[in-house]
């Protein structure tokens, strides 16, 4: 088949990247799920660094298409997740073509990208999680922890709720580097009580350890309502996060399709890069953005004062992993599991946020 790939590229160029665009950059964010010059810069990063997005003359000495046709095409299939052929018709590329277009694109940003953008966080961005959690009452907060199911249409079998979050959270790597001391060290005070490690905001479905705190199911007190009121308000930013990523990216948010879970680890990921690249490239557009420098100012290293006005400090320090202390990394994960400090923290941050109500109120 015959197809016109010359014409493709320069309808495409003149409706989105000439110097006088048909569609604006409303139209180019809306479609492109990203503004144009972040869009430009993951296609020079590519056709810089992976042949296939450069244009080469075949055995007629005719180009290929073009990287930004390349690119517009596997952004499109994660955009709408949309079958391969669909995009054909507009950019002249056949299903075969596109499905190499994703592949090499996701490949692409995962390896160019992760290591800036998906990345563990450093002690500075432990502190300003903690001042941010401490703004809003949670003294010690990190953030919220929930999980994101995402369909396999081609599964050869499987039962429903076989993969809950408590499976899920079971063979997850995401607590490894706490447990190997890799990770920042945090230590905190609340309600005169001292805790060595930051604890995430859940529902009710993860267990008891030391580093969740869920609400409390049928609140009694005032207290008690009180502090579920505030830790589901808190906790809902993990679910406007997954919301956001589902719906910027539709690829994810149907069935997935292909039949390599590799391949779909990398759609996963190579979202979520995307992702994190687009806020950190929109965020001075959010109405309650703060600089993250601002919540350093003024402050010693590695110590921050309470929104309360008290001398609440934090201490952030840098992991150590020792692998040949292999009782150490035992404990540690012992801690993390820990009951009796899981029911500790709840009460001492029910009485945290119900002083600081009180005297909010009294003010």
């Amino acid at each position: 088949m015959q197809r016109d790939r010359e014409a493709a590229h320069d309808r495409l160029v003149a409706d989105y990247f000439s110097d006088q665009p048909i569609y604006n950059e409303d139209n180019f964010r809306r479609r492109f799920c990203m503004r144009r010059p972040l869009f430009l810069r993951i296609v020079n990063t590519l056709s810089a660094s992976n042949r296939y997005f450069q244009q080469h003359p075949n055995a007629t000495m005719r180009l290929g298409a073009s990287a930004v046709q390349k690119c517009t095409t596997a952004i499109r299939m994660l955009a709408y997740g949309c079958a391969a052929d669909q995009v054909d018709e507009y950019l002249k590329l056949g299903a075969s073509t596109s499905r190499e277009c994703l592949k090499q694109f996701v490949d692409g940003v995962i390896a160019h990208f992760s290591t800036d953008y998906l990345r563990e966080p450093t002690p500075e961005d432990v502190q300003r999680l903690l001042r941010e959690g401490d703004e809003r009452g949670f003294l010690g907060m990190l953030r919220s922890i929930d999980c994101m199911h995402w369909v396999w249409k081609n599964c050869p079998g499987g039962w429903k709720g076989s993969c809950n979050d408590i499976n899920v959270l079971q063979r997850s790597p995401v607590f490894n580097d706490i447990i190997k001391n890799r990770a920042p060290q945090v230590q905190f005070t609340v309600n005169g009580n001292t805790y060595k490690k930051g604890y995430y905001l859940t529902d009710g479905i993860y267990p008891k350890w030391s580093m969740f705190v869920d609400a409390i199911t049928a609140p009694q007190t005032g207290k008690q309502r009180l502090f579920t009121e505030r830790q589901e308000s808190a906790r809902k930013d993990v679910e406007r996060a997954f919301g956001v990523l589902q719906a910027r990216f539709a690829i994810i948010r149907k069935p997935a399709l292909a039949w390599n879970v590799d391949m779909l680890w990398k759609f996963m990921m190579a979202c979520i890069i995307m992702h994190n690249m687009i806020v950190e490239d929109e965020r001075d557009t959010y109405l309650n953005y703060k600089y993250p420098r601002e919540f350093a100012q003024e402050q010693p290293e590695n110590m921050a004062g309470s929104s309360t006005g008290n001398a609440t400090t934090f201490f952030v320090t840098p992991g150590h992993y020792d692998p040949q202390n292999f009782r150490r990394l035992m404990d540690t994960r012992q801690e993390v599991r820990d009951r009796t400090t899981h029911f500790s923290l709840k009460n001492d941050l029910v009485e945290h946020l119900w002083g600081r109500s009180r005297r909010s109120s009294v003010a």
